[in-house]
This record gives structure tokens, sequence and C-alpha cells, in this order.
């Protein structure tokens, strides 16, 4: 049963991401219909799965951090929407189309550095470890936008996760990059952002995060959003529209290393991201974006679908501490925080 796993003791992380500008664009049907851009930069919190072989024909699922798991024999005769639905339909679509569709004994078991509902792309980025984790044990050659692919199938086609595209990308490649998914879905291109040291340090030093103290149920959110798109109501398209050109201004500001006019464009895409669904903010969310443009910061937006979950500011580097501090007294969880540039990766577990 184990003569297709190279490596028996497996660990992989993947990186979350900052969604910057463009978000919601990379949702169907828009992105298929008038062609989405997505503006996104990974951070230094992750998402970690660890795959061990067992001995004893069960198949052990663990999310360590919600203190949730699930116990069942090594077949592949189980439902992946009930229980850890990630981890069981990643384990199935491994075992069904690299191992003979043989199950094999394993413990999964995973955990994430941020609180579940965050708005930093974090389910994406734990089904995007998995998979690599997977790859490294049955040593199989797939590429990061392979695994974004089947990080996407397992959640949106297999799962019915509602949700967009950018999410499973931005894990797999890591880096700041500016995506596009082309018209027609034929397909995705990440094309990798290369700004100059200087640029790249002041716009580090600009960032701050925030979280709001709330997690969000993206479904509800991103639901609303959809059912504008498809009633072709008006104000969602040319909202969609704003936020399309918002990502690729911002993608040349940074360009040039215009760090503050980007917050000034940033702000822009929250206000027109808030015409697309009237969940997205709340008194908590306005709340602390004010609190953050009284002290100091340039511009901010809600990472992710909104309505909770992470803020994300930038500032002037010379008030960051101030700001920082003047979020925490407001109630939120605010930090600084670094980019990454290293996508996807597993390793074998030393012996």
């Amino acid at each position: 049963m184990f003569e297709r796993l190279i490596h028996r003791n497996v660990r992989a992380r993947a990186p979350l991401r900052l969604g910057l500008g463009g978000g919601g664009t990379d949702l169907l049907p828009y992105c298929d219909d008038f062609g989405g851009v997505v503006l996104n930069a990974t951070i230094d919190r992750y998402a970690y799965a660890h795959l061990a072989s067992r001995d004893d024909g069960r198949i052990v699922l663990r999310a360590d951090d919600l203190g949730s798991g699930d116990e069942l024999p090594a077949t592949l005769d189980f439902s992946i929407r009930e229980g850890l639905v990630l981890h069981r339909a990643t384990y199935k679509m491994m075992m069904e189309r690299y191992n003979d569709g043989k199950a094999m004994p394993l413990t999964i078991s995973t955990t994430i550095d941020v609180p579940a509902g965050s708005g930093l792309g974090a389910s994406s980025a734990l089904t995007v470890a998995l998979i690599e984790a997977f790859a490294l044990a049955l040593k199989l050659p797939l590429g990061p936008y392979e695994i974004a692919e089947m990080a996407y199938d397992i959640e949106r086609v297999q799962l019915g996760m509602l949700g967009g595209k950018q999410d499973q990308y931005a894990a797999a490649f890591g880096g700041f990059n500016f995506i596009e998914f082309l018209k027609g879905g034929v397909g995705v291109i990440v094309n990798p952002l290369r700004l100059h040291r200087e640029y790249l340090n002041e716009f580090e030093s600009s960032l701050v995060i925030c979280f709001s103290g709330q997690s969000r149920e993206s479904a509800r959110i991103i639901e609303d959003q959809v059912s504008g798109l498809k009633q072709m109501d008006d104000k969602t398209i040319f909202s969609m529209h704003e936020i399309k050109e918002h990502a690729t201004r911002m993608k040349t500001m940074l360009l040039g290393g215009q760090i503050r006019q980007t917050a000034d464009v940033l702000q822009q895409a929250w206000l027109a991201k808030k015409n697309t669904a009237s969940t997205i903010s709340n008194g908590t969310i306005d709340g602390l974006l004010d609190v953050a443009m009284r002290n100091g910061a340039w511009g901010g937006k809600v990472s992710g679908a909104g309505g909770g979950g992470f803020i994300m500011l930038l500032a002037d580097p010379s008030l960051r501490h101030h700001l920082i501090e003047a979020l925490n007294d407001a109630g939120g969880s605010a930090s600084a925080v670094r980019l990454t540039f290293e996508g996807v990766e597993a390793w074998a577990v030393p012996e």
C-alpha cells in the first residue's frame, strides 16, 4: 500500500496574502465576461500541512488550530461534504489521481497562523499546502499553476465553496503579483512585480494590518456580489470595472515608487468595493478605518471579501508605531507585517 509513498513524514506551508486591488473581479461570471485583474502580495503568515504515514489502517484528519478532527477507515468510500472538507477532498483527489485509486493510512494535520474568516485567503492557502505536501510525499512533478488549478477545482467545483480565483495562485506562487484572469475563462497569467528595493522597503515600512476582531463568513458577501453580477446590476458592474482599473493604476504607481499615491487609490478601491454588496462593511470596520485615518494612515481597505477579518493600511512610516497603538486602543489587533516572496514549499521531516 505504501509503494507510491516516497516520503513518510512531510510538512508544507503556503503563504497568506493581502489583496491590494482588483478583488472581486476574479469572481464568476465577471472574470469570464469581462476579464479580471488582481494585485496582491503574500505575507509572513502561513497555512501549514503535515502528512505522516500510519500502520493501523486508519485515516486521521486534524485541524489543530480549530480543535477539530475526523477519523476514518483507510478507504475512499467517504463523503467530502462533511467534517474537515478540505482535508477530505484533497486526500480523495490525490489518492484517486496519483495512487491508482487506493487509500493510504495517513495522519493529515493542519494549522493556520490567523483566525478563520481572516480575509487573507487562508482556506485556499491550506488547500495549496495540502496538495504540495502530497506532491512531495508521492514525488509528483506539479508546478505552481497546476497546484493552483487543483486547489481551485477542490474548493470551487467539488466542494461548491463560493469565492474567486486569486487566493490559490497567490499561495502557490508567492510574492508581489499582478494576476490576470482572461476573458472567456481561457487562462490565468501570474505577473510578478519587480519593484526596486527602495520602493519595496518603503511599501513594507508603510504597511499595517489590523484584525477587526470579527471573523466573517465570506460566502454570504460573495453571494451578494455574484447576485448583482448575474442580474447585470449596473451599480455592481460599474463598481467592478472601477475596481479593475484601480488595480492597474496601483501596479503602475508601485513600479514607479509612488507609495503615497498608491494609498490614495487603495482608498478609492475600498469605496468602490463597498458598492458591490451591502454586507462588505459594518460599524466595527468603519470605526477602525476612521481611527486609522485620524492617526497617520493614508488609506486602507478590508482584505478579502469584507464583512470582517483583516484591514490593511498604508501609512506614513514615521507614524506607523503611533497608528498601531491607536488601533489597538480602539479594540483592533494591529501589527506590522513583512512581505514574502516564496510560494508554497514542502520538505521531508528529518528522520
